[in-house]
């Protein structure tokens, strides 16, 4: 018998490695048509700016996915709805790489968004209940390798496959990573206990909560400035600091590197102590994102702070264990708004950066976008507790 019936898995460290296996899949996906769009343009006959409608759809799915399947699925043990979700991944990706036209393309990317938000809220729920209570951050963070693994190496790789060979291969290849992890987490993944008291509204509980929904807001707004640098790093740098195109591979690889470091930092400071490690990692998004503002007119100095901006993503385990600690009985809700928050945070972030730098400012001012919505994540962690010491929370009574 590969998986106990227990929570705790014989092996924990195998399980987390079979779940962020998954996440590298979906990261991969999620990131990979960023360096493919000029060759998905031509194929589809669309401009490269329409390109952008698949990656909006793919985010749109994540935050529509997230709410829906938790709330529907709350019944579904874990380990099965873990399988579930990555067929369906599999099958979003594989048909995308069969899509016949634009439009069909971008439905189908809706899709493969689908399981995103829900399958790594999941996967923490199973890594945290699979360790002991005071490893639960570190044990999201390895979880989450998958995604910042998926940018290291994922994303550079399938980008390459997919310029060389055609575009479908990528999608191709991630529906291919799906399918092998759904039948390796059903040999591995421990089965958890069923809770018979599930129910979709003891789920969306979870969207009445006012520390639930404080800390969902953190992440969407908190996180944005990584993504408002991130989603125009490379103009930046080969505009304003002179890089060589060359190099852009070198760029993800420095973020990679970065979000990886950042991680894992960032787990095990939040096992530590949690309410200090969020403002303190907010403290430090906005001071490396608004230095940023001036490292980026040097190429060298730029590299450098690529992958200090990359180490924001320290803030993801510290929120992720959060939501699980406030969320009561909903559990699958709340953890899988935290990748739905971190879409839209992705969606915002470079929505503002996009409005400055087409208000005329320089490339380098996304770093300044990333202070202000840090400090805005800082302030709002701070009216979350005063309103918590103000009127501490009940509990919401809801119907089975």
């Amino acid at each position: 018998m590969q998986a106990s019936s227990s929570g705790l898995a014989r092996n924990p460290r195998l399980a987390e490695f079979l779940l962020a296996l998954g996440g590298f899949g979906i990261g991969t996906s999620e990131f990979v048509i960023m360096g493919l769009m000029n060759r998905v343009a031509g194929d589809l006959a669309v401009s490269v700016p329409q390109v952008g409608y698949a990656i909006s759809s793919y985010a749109l799915g994540v935050v529509v996915g997230a709410p829906l399947i938790s709330a529907l699925a709350a019944r579904v043990p874990k380990r099965a709805l873990l399988i579930a979700l990555m067929l369906v991944f599999a099958l979003g990706n594989i048909a995308s790489a069969m899509a016949p036209g634009f439009w069909s393309f971008v439905g189908l990317r809706f899709i493969a968004g689908l399981p995103h938000g829900a399958y790594f809220g999941v996967a923490a729920l199973v890594a945290a209940g699979a360790v002991p209570v005071d490893q639960r951050a570190r044990a999201i963070a390895r979880v989450m390798m998958g995604l910042t693994v998926a940018i290291l190496i994922g994303a550079p790789l399938g980008t390459w496959a997919g310029n060389l060979f055609g575009w479908q291969v990528a999608f191709g290849a991630v529906g291919g990573i799906a399918l092998f992890t759904a039948l390796l987490i059903r040999l591995w993944v421990p089965v958890q206990p069923f809770d018979a008291h599930a129910s979709p509204l003891r789920e969306l509980s979870a969207l009445v909560k006012q520390r639930v929904l404080v800390t969902v807001a953190i992440a969407c707004i908190g996180c944005g400035g990584m993504f408002a640098i991130f989603s125009y790093v490379m103009p930046t740098l080969t505009n304003q600091a002179g890089m060589s195109e060359a190099l852009g591979p070198l760029v993800l690889v420095i973020f990679g590197l970065g979000s990886i470091a950042g991680n894992l930092v960032g787990g095990r400071a939040a096992d530590k102590n949690l309410m200090r490690a969020i403002p303190a990692t907010l403290v430090w998004c906005a001071v490396i994102q608004g230095l940023f503002y001036f490292a980026a007119n040097n190429v060298w100095t730029g590299l450098l702070f690529v992958g200090l901006v990359g180490s924001s993503m320290a803030l993801a385990p510290a929120l992720q264990t959060r939501l699980m600690d406030v969320a009561e009985d909903a559990q699958t809700m709340a953890a899988s708004l935290n990748h739905a928050a971190f879409n839209g945070a992705n969606a915002l972030g470079a929505w503002l950066a996009g409005l400055v730098i087409s208000a005329g400012f320089s490339w380098s001012s996304t770093g300044l976008v990333g202070t202000g919505l840090a400090l805005c994540g800082l302030v709002l962690f701070a009216v979350g507790r005063w309103l918590e010491k103000r009127y501490p929370p009940t509990r919401v009574a809801v119907v089975h």
